[in-house]
């Protein structure tokens, strides 16, 4: 059977719908992967002898790697077969998990978290990629929001499961568990990805070239920028939770569980959203945003009004990835053709940079001014990811005159 990017309004066949499923499947196990370690960093940093902050490295050093690997093994790689492409990564997936699992020391661990993240990268990207071509045209939004969801899937049952196995076992048990999981992806992507597509050939200047069209550079900073908005607030939830709202800590983990809801709730809306061209909708939602994380300076007093404010910044966090990560492909469509592995390795190096910066930004604002004041700035950059936005779609419409 072979895949059709033709057709619309169709049904997904059976094989469409393992493949999307073997994506999810992957985005939950890579997703897994790169966040069980946030609650073990106190059993590591002891076992290893390292302080917290350099096992905290283990989590930045794995988003850094991610950012800046990514792309660069994309460029070089754009030109061979998803299939064996896919598989290679997970193998070493496989073995960058047994690697920190069986860790004696610091360097080892952080060598083999790097390694694992950068094929997490390329296998997303490329997961995005053979989405956008091997699934219906009427279909692509909707099937590209679920893979997202694996994501927040990781985050809301994967992490806890691995953390509490961690924790249970030893920290080093937690690796073999997502090396058990990128077995069982392995067995499914092997079953499920189309065989008879191939990357068309490139070269570097030609992929590089992206970045010299504004609409692109435009397309890679908005996702950044909003993504940022919210983790200016977010990586600071439980210290506005406990200190600001002043909310018993035994109450926090369900907050954050609904918190989890709201994030997948939101993509599953982002495939919605992208498919009735969502960067024109995007110009309001990220100023729907910007009022939102603006309104927690008045709402942090309240418990009740608090946790509304906290649960619509979840719903609001990844409305846009569908539409954008669509939107790069789209581009270099357009500009490059050759170039869509890279163009769609750009959306997790945009996110991934929006994480950092959102963090540090809002690690400034709380130390210097205070907790409370984290939401103004990220209502800011939400607001200049909406004028990038508005600028985008109207550059859209004159080029298309």
């Amino acid at each position: 059977m072979e895949y059709t990017t033709e057709m619309t309004g169709v049904s997904l066949s059976t094989r469409q719908k393992l493949l999307v499923f073997s994506f999810v499947l992957l985005t939950f196990v890579t997703g897994t992967s790169e966040f069980v370690i946030v609650g073990l960093l106190s059993q590591i940093a002891s076992s290893l002898e390292v302080t917290i902050s350099s096992a905290g490295a283990l989590v930045s050093g794995f988003a850094f790697a991610v950012a800046v690997g990514t792309p660069i093994i994309a460029v070089l790689v754009s030109r061979y077969p998803a299939y064996p492409l896919m598989l290679g990564c997970m193998l070493i997936f496989i073995a960058g998990n047994i690697a920190s699992a069986l860790s004696s020391t610091y360097l080892w661990l952080l060598g083999a978290r790097v390694v694992t993240a950068v094929v997490c990268g390329l296998m997303q990207t490329i997961a995005m990629t053979v989405a956008s071509e091997a699934i219906p045209i009427s279909k692509r939004g909707a099937v590209i929001s679920l893979v997202f969801a694996g994501f927040t899937i990781a985050s809301v049952l994967g992490v806890p499961l691995g953390t509490w196995i961690g924790q249970s076992g030893g920290w080093n048990m937690a690796f073999w568990f997502t090396a058990g999981l990128g077995v069982i992806s392995l067995v499914m992507l092997s079953l499920t990805v189309p065989k008879n597509l191939k990357g068309p050939p490139s070269s570097l200047k030609s992929q590089v070239g992206l970045l010299t069209h504004a609409r692109m550079i435009m397309a890679f900073f908005i996702p950044a920028l909003s993504i940022a908005a919210t983790y200016t607030v977010y990586t600071y939830i439980m210290p506005i939770l406990e200190n600001e709202l002043l909310i018993p800590a035994r109450y926090t983990s369900p907050i954050l569980l609904l918190y989890g809801v709201a994030s997948i709730i939101s993509t599953l809306l982002a495939g919605k959203i992208a498919a009735h061209d969502g960067l024109r909708k995007l110009r309001f939602i990220f100023v729907m945003q910007a009022i939102i994380l603006a309104s927690l300076y008045f709402t942090v007093h309240s418990t009740v009004l608090g946790l509304i404010n906290i649960f619509l910044t979840g719903l609001a966090i990844y409305l846009f990835n569908v539409s954008f990560q669509m939107y790069l492909i789209d581009l270099a469509e357009e500009y490059s053709p050759s170039a869509k592995v890279f163009a769609a390795s750009l959306f997790p190096v945009s996110v991934n940079l929006g994480i950092a910066a959102g963090a540090a930004m809002g690690g400034l604002i709380a130390t210097n001014i205070g907790l409370s004041y984290t939401g103004w700035m990220g209502a800011l950059l939400a607001l200049t990811a909406a004028l990038l936005t508005f600028i985008s779609v109207h550059k859209r419409i004159t080029t298309s005159r």
